[in-house]
């Protein structure tokens, strides 16, 4: 079923199990204004958990929850005679790190499958990379290695999105040059001896990139966003958060002081509603009006794979006169004709973004942080912010292989790399979620999007994903509960420029063969073979 997106039904959410289709080629009566801020569909899939699903799941992670409480007590009784989920000896005389609930999900249920993460990789994160093998001898708690390393393993997990990740070409050159002249430390902060010329050039191609008058880089993305939103927002301010904002947009709230309210997840009615009474009732108690009210937003979300409504919360943002901070870790470089982010995507204005934030770490193969908008801003940023007054400045080699991946992709190096990066990464996307939606998995999110999750479901299919996905030589990212609700486990996977599409070949005859050993197919849609009953099939006969 598809929903055309108005004035009218915002409250419409994921939680229905539909899919949102919003623009020209809608089913179903719409208004004017829906097609004015949309200018070509905009699809996004969330299928409902089936309910067998859901109660199996539940009753898994309750089986595991009993019987490890069980477990403790039989221990505590020496009746029990396996020790391995508990802590070491060595540990118990040091302060609990965690709380008794958080101490005994830890050891009872993550530990059983903390081998499906911080794998180590011995070569450049690129579309293939090797791992270290490693072995446990005392369930999980700590690894040895073997010395032997998995060569080849198809990369599904990094967010290498334009295949900038790399040790050989045009960028490892221009960094490994920029190494010898400046060396690889500043030792400094930019107020001090730590501003080069390199970090005033990236201002200026990172300013020119985005349409902006001004940008100012950091040298961490997380702290980029965690002690930038303080500078900006304080006492008597209102912080608007989507539910599912980053770790590092929830800390830099709750660091400013402002009051934060929570709306849900790409609900333009739930904002609407949060705007309207910070606007009619003002503060609490004193009702005096808020200072400033601010809109925090990500361009992908990267566990729901699904793309900010950012044309509807603009003409909220202007109704209400409120300001906008728009996270682009995910999206830049990654979405848009031209690779600039969701607001090129849905063909904005920049200037109708109040902070445009975004990262270096994911489409350019960098590190670090950015922040544009006006001159004024990024000037008042220069001497509030503690990143900017405190920290060490961008590492030379660092910052060079931003400039030289971003002039790439804005085909400032004379060649049309950067463009055909760009139309690989929409391909391969689409080609991806096109082929995990006919084998019949859950897939959530955007069809532009290239982070793509595929819902697992059931604890203990978690870690048994992982590890036969790493049997066929593939490297997969799972994601469990306390980062996603409790019944929504997924894979998470990147789909990258870099990708060819004989490496997406393999990679999906591994996931379908893995699907059907574990029973992952819950897609209860019409599949492939049915003509135009399923979603592409619609998208591909209304294209334009």
């Amino acid at each position: 079923v598809f929903y055309c997106v108005s004035e009218c039904d915002f409250g419409k959410d994921r939680s229905s199990g539909l899919n949102w289709c919003v623009g020209r080629g809608c089913l179903g009566n719409h208004h004017a204004s829906c097609t004015s801020l949309y200018k070509k569909p905009f699809v996004e899939s969330f299928e409902e958990t089936p309910l067998l699903v859901a109660v199996l799941t539940y009753m898994g992670y309750g089986i595991l929850t009993i019987f490890g409480y069980l477990r403790d007590f039989l221990r505590d009784w020496k009746f029990e005679k396996c020790h391995l989920a508990r802590e070491r000896e060595e540990q118990k005389d040091f302060v609990p790190l965690y709380q008794d609930f958080e101490n005994f999900y830890t050891r009872n249920l993550y530990m059983r499958i903390r081998d499906n993460w911080n794998r180590p990789i011995h070569s450049v994160p690129g579309a293939k990379m090797d791992l270290v093998e490693r072995v446990t001898p005392d369930y999980n708690w700590t690894f040895e290695h073997t010395g032997k390393v998995l060569k080849d393993v198809i990369n599904m997990g990094s967010y290498n999105y334009l295949g900038f990740a790399e040790n050989t070409g045009t960028c490892a050159d221009a960094a490994s040059e920029c190494t010898v002249k400046y060396g690889v430390g500043v030792c400094s902060s930019r107020q001090e001896t730590g501003n080069l010329d390199k970090h005033e050039e990236l201002e200026k191609l990172v300013a020119r990139f985005l349409g902006v008058e001004s940008s100012m880089v950091f040298g961490m993305g997380f702290a980029t966003n965690s002690m930038n939103i303080p500078a900006l927002m304080g006492k008597g301010c209102l912080i608007l958060s989507d539910e599912l904002n980053h770790a590092s947009l929830v800390l830099g709230a709750r660091l400013s002081g402002a009051t934060i309210r929570v709306f849900k997840h790409n609900n333009m009615q739930s904002l609407e509603k949060l705007l309207w009474d910070a606007v009619v009732h003002g503060q609490p108690r004193t009702h005096r009006p808020w200072k400033k009210i601010l809109i925090l937003v990500e361009g992908i979300y990267s566990m729901e794979g699904s793309i900010v409504r950012l044309p509807e919360i603009i003409a909220l943002k202007k109704k209400y006169k409120a300001y906008l901070y728009l996270d682009e870790a995910h999206s830049i470089g990654a979405l848009g004709p031209r690779g600039r982010g969701v607001v090129d995507y849905f063909g904005l204005d920049p200037c109708d973004i109040d902070i445009m934030m975004g990262t270096f770490t994911k489409s350019f193969g960098s590190a670090g942080g950015y922040i544009g908008g006006k001159k004024d801003l990024v000037d008042y940023l220069r001497l509030h912010s503690h990143s900017a007054v405190y920290a060490t400045s961008m590492s030379p080699p660092i910052t060079q292989q931003i400039i030289t991946s971003m002039k790439c992709i804005m085909g400032e190096d004379g060649t049309t790399l950067g463009q055909e990066r760009l139309c690989q990464l929409s391909e391969n996307t689409t080609y991806f979620r096109r082929r995990l939606h006919e084998m019949g998995f859950i897939i959530y999110g955007n069809n532009d999007s290239p982070v793509v999750p595929l819902m697992l479901y059931m604890p203990a299919k978690i870690g048994a994903f992982g590890r036969e996905m790493l049997k066929r030589n593939i490297g997969t990212v799972v994601v469990g509960f306390p980062a996603t609700p409790i019944i929504e486990s997924r894979a998470r996977f990147c789909v990258s420029a870099a990708h060819t599409r004989e490496m997406l070949d393999t990679a999906l005859n591994a996931i379908s063969e893995v699907g059907d050993l574990l029973q992952l197919k819950y897609s209860r849609k019409n599949r492939h073979g049915r003509e135009g009953t399923d979603l592409f099939s619609y998208l591909e006969s209304h294209q334009d």
